[in-house]
């Protein structure tokens, strides 16, 4: 595809697949809203007053049906929106068209070369001379990552007039990275630092961006305040957990059409990402085996029933391997030679090197065949045994399926709201220094009691005593801070995402 910005007759930027799929992503939109009580409730309440009004929001997130009511719930109450997918399979066209068409910039399309995934980063982070954006919802923390990067470059091009060397890595998507910020210093060295002094602050989604997060704040590098979206209990405990529960074997069974039941299946990771997976295929008839570093996940998992073993005591033996760490180099290409005919080998965690894929495609000898896309099966030739590799080793939930349902998304995403909210309100205040903060548990609360009377749902009511008898209020918070905390320190998405990290 030709990396050329398009503009609809209104002026509006954009860069989609095909705009014409517009309607089709309209109806599915509104199908969504109804899905969605979280985010039209923050319509209702914050719209009238316009809160984003003059603000410019950038996202880097997976462009879907679901994204894209979250993009027109920021537009509704007031914002400029420019976006872009944070993952080169994870677009819908037709949501990209639709939000392209009547909302917002997108520069998004499914199938992206890593190419042309950071060319649509760089745009959605163009706003013109004046600067970047004034808030940025980053998942995975690519977005971030590039406005870093890019001012650790330009201090150091400065000083000592050296441009980035792409060379400098063996990583071919961070060569991609610094030949950017190289051909970007030539026509205005101080491009992201101008970013960085506009940029109010950054609401991240998911678990690999918060690590990387924490990972600046504590080397005394993070350049802007930034809000822990994903370890709020509405988000973690609920899209981590139930989404993937359902996504799983969504994908699974649109890429391969292989009956779950009866089948060994190794769940790499007993966080909430892998208690999601695993219950899903426990429930679809497999035999799960667990492979964990956690003594206490470990043992949550053997209480569920499931074998905990390594994966080199199964790797021969079972049919399904599912990655859900966050960490990198899980299942190796050594790994990958002694599996079964026709095993499936896919992703759920974040990035794509939970899976060796380099390994897997520098292999002498080995043959790729694509069934479909996103859907390929790699021979070996020393025994002509093939296996079969999802979405590249990328999330296979969206890459092979459509992600995650729109109600466990509108918690997520009303979260987000949230965090925005309050970054751009106390904006002049001084409130967030260059630090990850959660959001209080009362708005973690409020979030769920958004959710529950398209349930059907209906909450006993403390007396005045029963509450002070507990310590707690009438009306909530009923938890205490350290919960959520404790919770995800534990059960989080095990380990450590280690590659590509900003020094």
């Amino acid at each position: 595809m030709a990396l050329l910005v398009e503009k609809t007759t209104s002026g509006r930027e954009y860069k989609v697949k095909d705009l014409s799929q517009a309607d089709f992503g309209r109806l599915e939109i509104e199908l969504a809203e109804v899905e969605m009580p979280g985010l039209m409730a923050c319509r209702t309440e914050f719209g009238p007053s316009q809160p984003f009004k003059g603000a410019r929001i950038t996202g880097s997130l997976h462009m879907t049906i679901q994204t894209a009511v979250l993009i027109e719930t920021l537009t509704a109450l007031g914002a400029e929106v420019r976006w872009c997918s944070c993952n080169i399979f994870s677009t819908q066209d037709h949501a990209a068209a639709a939000i392209a068409r009547d909302s917002a910039a997108v520069f998004a399309w499914k199938g992206e070369t890593l190419q042309e995934y950071w060319w649509c980063t760089e745009r959605a982070l163009d706003w013109g001379p004046g600067g970047g954006p004034d808030l940025i919802v980053d998942d995975g923390g690519d977005a971030t990552l590039l406005i870093h990067e890019g001012v650790k470059a330009e201090e150091l091009y400065e000083k000592t007039g050296e441009l980035p060397d792409p060379n400098s890595t063996d990583n071919a998507e961070f060569q991609i990275v610094l030949t950017i910020i190289r051909d970007g210093l030539k026509t205005d060295p101080t491009r992201y630092r101008k970013m960085k002094e506009r940029l109010v602050g950054v609401s991240e989604e998911t678990t690999t961006g918060v690590k990387r997060l924490y990972q600046m704040q504590a080397n005394g590098t993070l350049l802007f305040p930034a809000i822990n979206v994903n370890d709020s209990v509405t988000k973690s405990k609920f899209d981590n957990l139930y989404g993937c529960r359902h996504s799983l074997p969504d994908g699974l069974m649109r890429a391969t059409d292989v009956m779950i039941a009866g089948k060994v299946a190794v769940v790499a990771g007993y966080g909430d990402v892998g208690k999601g997976c695993a219950a899903a295929l426990k429930q679809a008839g497999a035999r799960v085996i667990v492979t964990e570093i956690d003594p206490i996940c470990a043992l949550q998992a053997l209480m569920e029933g499931l074998q905990v073993l390594t994966l080199e005591d199964v790797v021969s033996e079972a049919d399904i391997f599912v990655t859900t760490t966050g960490n990198k180099d899980i299942i190796m290409v050594d790994h990958m030679k002694k599996m079964k005919n026709n095993a499936i080998v896919c992703n759920i965690g974040h990035f794509d090197n939970e899976i060796d894929m380099l390994g897997l495609e520098n292999y002498p000898g080995v043959k790729r065949i694509t069934i479909k896309p996103q859907t390929d099966r790699w021979v070996f030739p020393e025994t002509n045994v093939g296996i079969i590799v999802l979405a590249e080793g990328r999330l296979m939930n969206l890459g092979c399926a459509t992600g995650h349902p729109s109600f466990v998304m509108s918690c997520s995403f009303t979260n987000q709201v949230i965090a925005q909210l309050e970054l751009w309100k106390e904006k002049s205040t001084g409130k967030y220094e260059k630090k990850v903060y959660v959001l209080p548990k009362h708005l973690d609360e409020k979030v769920a009691a958004l959710h529950l009377g398209k349930l059907g749902a209906k909450l006993t009511k403390l007396s005045p005593a029963q509450a002070d008898y507990i310590s707690v209020p009438v009306e909530g918070p009923y938890k205490p801070a350290h919960y959520r905390s404790r919770q995800n320190m534990k059960c989080g998405v095990s380990g450590i995402w280690l590659a590509l990290i900003i020094v």
